[in-house]
């Protein structure tokens, strides 16, 4: 999970080094990215961090902000708790 959390959070921040298409990429890559984070981390937090990761990827110069990573800490690291986490 935390290579996939890399990976996608590498191509959301590679938008922002696009010079003028890369605003673009991102109006199509915010909603599948919060798909992707709704899928890897069901359940609440995984809605509340998909609307945030959402936010981050359409709201232009926040691409910087690694969310896939961050939760993938705060789940397994900073809260760890018995929880049903898909691969």
């Amino acid at each position: 999970m935390l290579r996939n959390g890399i990976f996608y959070d590498g191509i959301g921040m590679l938008t922002m080094a696009i010079p003028v298409i890369g605003p673009f990429i991102d109006i199509l890559w915010a909603p599948y990215s919060a798909k992707k984070m709704m899928e890897m981390y069901p359940g609440k937090k995984g809605k509340v961090m998909a609307t945030f990761n959402f936010l981050e990827e359409i709201l232009p110069y926040t691409d910087f902000i690694p969310s896939f990573t961050l939760m993938w800490l705060f789940t397994f690291v900073f809260f760890p708790e018995k929880i049903s986490v898909k691969a």
